[in-house]
């Protein structure tokens, strides 16, 4: 993405110090509302159960009556009280990010922060999104170093068995997954046929020309490197080939024989060295790249021959080589994280606070 592309938000302002700590104080006050908001909602839910109701005018006929006298019949009223302080919150987060620019354009706001919106609707549906602006509230202040969540227990709690959870069900889908194409690769007619033709071979010149290249640089960059082992290693085959020639033995007899014989082994050894020396320039040469294309060339043609015992080994190894992977992902990780010491990751994200 460019830097003149209008989907891309420009740099973030940030706010000033004191208006960092009124929107601090802003923050917590609406975390305290909206727990009680929230145990208002539910306690009137378990006021609106027969039992419970039963129960609570037992124990205390007369806090029983003052709920429903006061509260419950304004419940409505005393609700929206609420939605209006909500929708205060929404507008001002939306002035402050358009201030800020935190987003690419001006109305993305309400649909980042969906759950806020929706959490504004005084219907008990969407009264329940009203815990994400909780969530929501919660990462602000983590963001702000107001407060460290990853130390509570219930934030431990929620990381550790929200892993199990997201590692069984992904476990059982990928084992499911891994089953279904071993029984697609077993109901299949010539795999091995349809990879070689469908797959290989409309690619095989691109393949015979990259196993070719990839040789010659093998070679060429071994013989680079090992040069100096090769003539030695020439040059001791020489000698050991003279050494059990019968006819430079008896040269040796003779007067001079040694030096002779000397002589021609050093030429010999040369002789090998020059030849091998050659024989690897040759190989960057356009002939013998031609010659090794075309060996590769009839190698894969030779591989691609596909017969039905070869697309049964085909299909066996593509099935046997998934049961290693179904084997794999069967390994519950978790159960040795639960057998070693605990540790907690501290994840602090940016600055903007979504859930």
């Amino acid at each position: 993405m460019s830097e003149t592309d209008p989907r891309q938000p420009r740099a973030t302002r940030r706010l000033s110090p004191f208006g960092e700590r009124l929107l601090l104080i802003w923050d917590l006050a609406v975390v305290v509302l909206v727990a009680i908001n929230l145990m208002l909602l539910l306690f009137d839910s378990l006021y609106l159960i027969p039992p419970l109701n039963a129960a609570f005018d037992a124990v205390a006929p007369g806090l029983h009556d003052a709920y429903a006298e006061n509260i419950r019949a304004n419940f409505f009223e005393i609700d929206l009280c609420f939605v209006a302080i909500f929708i205060l919150d929404v507008l001002l987060g939306w002035i402050i990010a358009i201030a800020q620019r935190r987003y690419a354009r001006w109305f993305f706001y309400p649909f980042v922060h969906w759950y806020d919106v929706l959490g504004c609707i005084p219907l008990a549906g969407f009264r329940l999104l009203r815990i994400l602006r909780v969530v929501s509230l919660l990462i602000r202040l983590q963001r702000l170093g107001v407060i460290d969540v990853t130390g509570w227990r219930l934030y431990r709690f929620y990381r550790t068995y929200y892993g199990v959870l997201m590692e069984e069900i992904s476990d059982r889908v990928a084992l499911n997954l891994l089953g279904d194409m071993q029984n697609e690769i077993r109901d299949s007619e010539h795999l091995a046929q349809r990879i070689s033709t469908e797959v290989i071979q409309p690619r095989k010149a691109a393949l015979v020309e990259e196993i070719a290249a990839r040789l010659e640089r093998t070679i060429n960059k071994g013989y680079a490197e090992n040069h100096q082992q090769v003539h030695r290693y020439v040059a001791a085959l020489v000698a050991r080939t003279v050494e059990e020639n019968d006819e430079l033995r008896r040269l040796r007899r003779l007067p001079m024989g040694d030096a002779v014989a000397e002589s021609i082994e050093r030429s010999l050894s040369d002789i090998a060295s020059r030849v091998v020396h050659e024989a690897i320039d040759g190989l960057r040469s356009p002939h013998f790249h031609s010659m090794l294309t075309d060996l590769v060339g009839s190698g894969i043609d030779a591989w691609l021959h596909v017969d039905d015992k070869a697309d049964r080994v085909t299909q066996q190894v593509l099935i046997d080589m998934l049961e290693l992977l179904k084997e794999q992902v069967a390994v519950k990780r978790w159960k040795s994280e639960f057998s070693a010491p605990q540790t907690v990751n501290d994840h602090r994200p940016g600055r903007d606070a979504s859930v």
